[in-house]
């Protein structure tokens, strides 16, 4: 029954914009830009993990987009997954581009699954919520393209919160795995690993160690995949890669 109140009551009570709490709006303009206006950036978390795949970020996660996100995950703001879908929908682009294209058939938008302890909490799934709304954004927009939510927690993990780097790594070493079945679907199309926040960059790796796992007996990966790439809304301001070419928001995911 939250999912039912979260969404009434923000039909009956007063807005305030996710990033800034201005009054009478879900989301101004001026966050709005900060979430959506600079397209898809190639990000590198430091120190950057072993076989990270192509990750491109809407935004870094500082300010009003950290506010939106946090609003939207933690505090169940719901309106705000359209804009942040559209914040991811871009960062999807960028990173197909910058690993080659899109392929034949759809992108195929892989959420990295939460705990189901966590989405139990807070009573809704923020990460596969926003990937349906960049779906929907990037079919709007002229692309093919569905969500594909075939991870999922094959072990419990420890709370990220606190851990390093290195500690992360282990933490989720082999917590992931692909739903039977699963193969014929990720085949069908161009698999893209999406996620509301990149830290350390941990959860993408084990994220394509997981896709990349040999089918039981068959000796091959899910899906046959080639390339892998990721996207997310946002990342930490230090993982944005450095161009002397472009500054600030003109700096983009570059290919």
């Amino acid at each position: 029954m939250r999912w039912w109140w979260r969404e009434t009551a923000g039909l009956v009570l007063p807005l305030a914009c996710g990033g800034c709490g201005r009054p009478r709006t879900a989301l101004c303009g001026v966050c709005e830009r900060a979430l959506t206006g600079a397209g898809g950036r190639r990000v590198r978390p430091v120190p950057e993990p072993p076989g990270l795949p192509v990750v491109c970020a809407a935004a870094p996660y500082a300010d009003a987009v950290r506010a939106v996100l946090l609003g939207h995950k933690e505090r169940g703001a719901l309106g705000l997954a359209r804009p942040l879908g559209v914040a991811l929908a871009g960062a999807v682009r960028a990173s197909v581009a910058a690993s080659g294209g899109p392929g034949a058939g759809p992108l195929l938008l892989v959420p990295v699954p939460s705990a189901r302890r966590v989405v139990r909490a807070r009573g809704h799934d923020a990460g596969r919520r926003i990937a349906l709304a960049a779906a929907a954004e990037l079919r709007r927009t002229g692309t093919s393209a569905r969500v594909l939510p075939v991870l999922r927690q094959r072990r419990a993990v420890a709370d990220q919160s606190g851990l390093g780097a290195r500690e992360r790594l282990a933490n989720l070493t082999g917590a992931l795995e692909v739903v039977p079945g699963a193969g014929r679907l990720l085949a069908g199309g161009r698999p893209v690993l999406v996620d509301d926040l990149m830290t350390t960059g941990a959860s993408l790796v084990e994220a394509v160690r997981a896709l990349r796992a040999p089918r039981a007996g068959s000796g091959t990966p899910f899906g046959g995949l080639v390339q892998n790439s990721a996207a997310v809304v946002a990342a930490p301001p230090m993982s944005f890669e450095i161009n002397p070419e472009l500054t600030g928001n003109a700096q983009r995911c570059r290919y």
